[in-house]
């Protein structure tokens, strides 16, 4: 049966986009929730929606205008936590849909968060260092009334990193009186951060995928790993794979493809895209014109690190990989999901997958909050220990309930939301 969903207002100018794919998800999801599917329409509505003006003085002299997010989509477990991203396709349906992803992945590995996101729709490479600073520390002063260190914390997320953090947390600061490290995560180590929380999401994709591997008989040493994305995620993934053995055939980026089957130099790729900004003109490979050639390739082990709605209805019946590890919030369309389902292929869902970023995040917020501060080796052994725990959790309530991993996982998380929330009860 298709269930009709109700599209608000403000999403009918673009269409109801991603936030659409996560309703279905839901709606797949409830009827395993037994007397907790009475409060289900919780997970449907967000919170709060912010929609802010982000006016800038170019460094011309003109005036620029640009349009900023912060969605708060559920904090019954705790304080919002999510992303923020500055690119030119935001919308936001799709911050929507990120935050309550967030609040889905929070959940699923159990770190006291609830789900947030944010996001300007702006290409910053359009911008001067100076603007994008100007932009950022607007952005904060304009979000600034929901977010806190015990209300909602940003952290880094698409072309936003550590100083785009740092400014946020000044301007914060500053607009309170007194330091506050623990309004945002992601952080230069200098200022708060934590150690490790650069290559938490990369390394959590590796982890999961290891763990994914075992359960399918897979030995990493010698899997053929593709990889979509290689910025901070897939680049990181790409590289663990590799030290562990695994060959990397292909590498896509928002410009260009480079495949190679007997495996790419990773390291040379990484020295390259560093030098560049992408992967194209990469000698070490041949580059491919035609980007759906990628999602053919010949693989083990597929990882779609980039942005959301990329495995479609088009192009999964051409993927040939064993498992698929979602480092990218939102990659799979349900349609598609069923596609890769009935060929067999082990699909990871994003909100376990791509959890070790949040959960390095959660370790920087506690060491904020006690000014006592870990080391690498302490971070990546208890970033292992919960990533694993969570896979096997979700893999043995798919084996019991007979669905799939992302079912699963929505199961778990979705349990945890739904009876803090009627533990809580309402208010007033």
């Amino acid at each position: 049966m298709t269930i009709k969903h109700e599209v608000p207002s403000y999403l009918t100018q673009h269409g109801i986009g991603p936030w659409g794919d996560y309703l279905e998800q839901i709606d797949r999801v409830t009827p395993y929730l037994g007397n907790l599917a009475r409060w289900v329409e919780t997970m449907k509505r967000p919170k709060r929606m912010l929609i802010v003006d982000v006016p800038i003085e170019r460094d011309d002299g003109t005036i620029a205008h640009f349009e900023g997010y912060r969605v708060q989509h559920n904090t019954s477990r705790g304080p919002g936590k999510g992303g923020v991203r500055f690119h030119q396709d935001v919308t936001l349906s799709e911050v929507m849909a990120l935050s309550a992803w967030m609040t889905v992945k929070n959940a699923a590995v159990n770190v006291p968060y609830g789900g947030a996101k944010g996001g300007i729709r702006v290409d910053p490479k359009t911008l001067s260092q100076g603007e994008l600073q100007r932009m950022t520390r607007r952005y904060t002063s304009e979000i600034g009334i929901i977010i806190g260190p015990n209300k909602d914390i940003p952290a880094p997320d698409v072309n936003t990193n550590e100083q785009i953090m740092a400014w946020m947390m000044d301007t914060y600061s500053m607009n309170q009186g007194s330091t506050a490290s623990g309004v945002v995560t992601g952080k230069p180590i200098s200022l708060g951060g934590s150690l490790g929380r650069r290559e938490a999401t990369g390394r959590g994709v590796f982890v999961v995928g290891c763990e994914a591997a075992v359960k399918r008989g897979l030995n990493i040493h010698g899997a053929k790993v593709a990889v979509q994305g290689f910025g901070n995620v897939g680049g990181i993934a790409a590289r663990l794979f590799a030290e562990a053995g695994a060959k990397v055939v292909a590498v896509q980026d928002h410009i260009s493809t480079v495949m190679r089957s007997s495996g790419l130099d990773v390291a040379a790729l990484q020295a390259h895209v560093n030098e560049t900004g992408s992967v194209a003109g990469f000698r070490g490979g041949e580059e491919v014109s035609d980007r759906a050639q990628f999602w053919a390739v010949d693989c083990d082990i597929l990882v779609p690190a980039a942005l959301e709605q990329q495995i479609t209805v088009e192009n999964a019946p051409t993927i040939r990989a064993k498992i698929i590890l979602e480092g990218a919030n939102g990659p799979t369309s349900p349609a598609a999901d069923d596609i890769l389902h009935e060929k067999g292929v082990l699909v990871v869902p994003d909100v376990i997958a791509n959890a070790g970023g949040v959960t390095v995040s959660y370790f920087e917020w506690v060491q904020d909050f006690s000014s006592f501060f870990w080391t690498e080796d302490e971070i990546n052994l208890r970033l292992t220990r919960i990533m694993r725990e969570a896979f096997t959790a979700v893999w043995q309530l798919a084996e019991e309930k007979k669905v799939s991993l992302r079912t699963a996982a929505f199961i778990v998380a979705c349990t945890r939301v739904l009876q803090a929330r009627e533990m809580r009860g309402l208010y007033p």
